[in-house]
């Protein structure tokens, strides 16, 4: 029943806080206006600006902010207890994360769409501009790297998911062509989609996993190699079509897929809960005791090990890059900005559950035999292993096993199950990986045009940059004479980090887009000085440490990468000092006019809202 209850208290916060705090932000602070002309048509051109409904928008806004990082870390933060990892997703995600993507949204949308980055050049300095463009690349092929390969580990070891993913593809593009070219309806063939999807992951449970063989034309193949090249070529070809026609129907047809697998975590949490089948106090430590020597401080590594889930700086690329070209009326920011936020800190605390009490229900040992409460939350978080030990492939399983046995309980075959969860992990990392490609399309084009760097100012030259630096990224060794591909994975603890300190900064575009409007800008502040000091207190403990630092034990590949990175941010930091006290009421240059628009001045209304 204590599993329930913590379930119910935080879906009842996050509620409570959307109506009474997000309202407030969307009417008080931001005062969003329906008669406010959006980017998308201001400045439609049927390719990134697109106004769209807000339940297609929200799909899409929701599965690209998501991907694997509100899975992947609160699965690892539970190493440290459950109860400091609720605590940072609930509180973290309503005051701090939620905040930061609505506030990044609204911003862009009221600066013709442009990212935080290429804003920054005109709240706070020229200067700005270019160092936090530099921070958003570093970032981005950071993600790609990782996203890649989480996708490509899932695809391995759960080959049942691998039909389900890609059959998506072909099915979203003829959804767009006969929404969007012949004006057909959209729930129905959706449903239809949906159905074809599930079947296809029965198909790749009972029938036909797609395993890949040893050989191929006589070369041995490395199914992480394989699989990262293959959803490279992907992410190239989607990100440089207009959004109608791949991006936004399938980020429509994985988030009916994904909201569903979701409903039905919580049904069969909730039939656990009161068959009392399950309980978090016995199955995993509320807060951890035992934590091996090799293991980083919960503070300040909780905070940045759950990014996503709680405050990600990812998200304000999501928003102002992709989201804000495709809204159709400004008071919708408040639905797909804060709500979003709220939704992917749901996702979390299952996630927290079913690495603690749905982990706990029962697992397989090593030795075969059926292991529960919490024996079973060792055989994934062993203190005695060591923190080295805890590999990716173990903290995604620890979800997948959980979240199957909450579907168990609902008469679903834990096979089945199993499918459903794996698919659920790879469609939300598959929609953040060619949304990450399209966004660093537009850093990398923001960076050209800054630098006077005239080819890469061409979508497609700047795409396959993007693809190339990511693929590479991905297929470092992680040592010499280790396999290609293993290397990428140890840039999580640089993700973690750059992404928060990220989010420190886009705080900033926020904070002075508000401080020069004569607004309130404590509720933007104190999250700022969180997301500032915090990542980079983490940062420096990663390179410098005497047991584990980059620098201390040789690893200058990571320490030059954080190097380069808390120099950014320091600088960014002393620009906002520098213009702090004299940019106080004080607006911005405006943008320069349109060749051809039409002028918010002149109209009355959006037609859209």
């Amino acid at each position: 029943m204590s599993t329930l209850l913590v379930a119910f208290l935080s879906f009842f916060g996050f509620i409570a806080a959307y109506h009474f705090y997000g309202r407030w932000l969307s009417r008080k602070i931001f005062g969003l206006s329906e008669d406010a002309i959006v980017p998308s048509v201001e400045m439609r051109d049927n390719i990134d600006f697109v106004p769209t409904k807000k339940s297609i928008i929200f799909g899409h806004h929701f599965t690209s902010i998501a991907g694997t990082g509100p899975i992947v870390g609160p699965a690892i933060a539970v190493f440290w207890g459950w109860l400091p990892a609720l605590l940072w997703v609930l509180f973290g995600s309503i005051f701090i994360g939620a905040v930061h993507d609505f506030g990044a949204l609204v911003v862009s949308l009221r600066n013709r769409g442009q990212t935080v980055g290429e804003i920054s050049g005109r709240v706070i300095s020229p200067r700005a501009k270019l160092l936090f463009l530099l921070v958003l690349f570093f970032a981005l092929t950071v993600v790609l790297a990782i996203f890649g390969l989480v996708i490509a580990i899932i695809f391995k070891d759960y080959p049942e998911s691998v039909l389900s993913v890609w059959l998506a593809m072909p099915l979203a593009v003829g959804i767009g062509f006969w929404v969007f070219k012949r004006k057909g309806g959209l729930i129905i063939p959706s449903l239809i989609a949906l159905v074809l999807l599930y079947a296809a992951v029965a198909v790749g449970v009972y029938m036909y996993p797609v395993v890949l063989p040893a050989t191929m034309l006589g070369y041995a193949i490395n199914p992480i190699v394989f699989w990262t090249v293959l959803l490279m070529i992907y992410c190239y070809i989607a990100s440089v079509l207009p959004v109608w026609v791949l991006l936004q129907p399938r980020d429509y047809i994985n988030s009916h897929q994904l909201f569903i697998a979701l409903l039905l975590m919580v049904a069969g949490l909730v039939v656990a809960g009161f068959s009392q089948q399950t309980d978090i106090t016995t199955s995993a430590p509320m807060v951890a005791q035992n934590i091996p020597a090799d293991a980083p401080p919960m503070l300040p590594f909780l905070f940045i090990t759950i990014a996503c889930g709680a405050c990600s700086g990812f998200h304000c690329l999501v928003s102002s890059g992709t989201t804000s070209k495709q809204v159709a009326c400004e008071t919708d920011a408040q639905y797909i900005g804060y709500g979003g936020m709220l939704l992917e800190g749901a996702l979390a605390v299952l996630v927290i559950l079913c690495c603690t009490a749905g982990l706990g229900m029962g697992v397989i040992g090593e030795g075969g035999e059926m292991l529960t409460g919490i024996d079973a939350w060792h055989t994934r978080y062993n203190p005695e292993a060591g923190w080295g030990a805890f590999s990716l492939s173990a903290k995604v399983s620890a979800f997948v096993d959980g979240g199957a046995n909450f579907l168990s309980t609902l008469g679903i075959p834990l096979a089945m199950g199993t499918g459903i969860i794996a698919v659920l992990v790879a469609c939300f990392a598959a929609t953040t990986l060619d949304t990450a490609t399209r966004l660093q399309r537009y850093i990398i084009q923001e960076l050209a045009g800054t630098l006077k760097v005239t080819p890469l100012k061409n979508m497609y030259a700047a795409t396959a940059l993007a693809v190339l630096f990511g693929f590479v990224v991905a297929m470092l060794p992680a040592a010499p004479g280790k396999p290609y591909g293993t290397g990428g994975l140890i840039l999580w603890p640089l993700f973690g980090a750059t992404n928060q300190l990220l989010a420190g900064l886009a705080f900033m575009v926020t904070f002075f887009y508000l401080w020069r409007r004569g607004k309130k800008v404590a509720f933007v502040a104190i999250p700022m000085a969180i997301m500032l000091i915090l990542p980079a207190w983490a940062m420096l403990w990663n390179m410098f440490n005497a047991k584990t630092g980059w620098l201390p034990t040789g690893n200058y590949l990571l320490f030059g990468f954080g190097a380069v990175i808390m120099t950014i941010q320091i600088w960014m930091v002393v620009e906002g000092l520098l213009i702090w006290k004299k940019s106080k009421g004080v607006l911005e240059p405006d943008l320069p006019p349109l060749k051809t628009s039409t002028s918010p001045q002149v109209a009355t209304a959006n037609p859209n809202c």
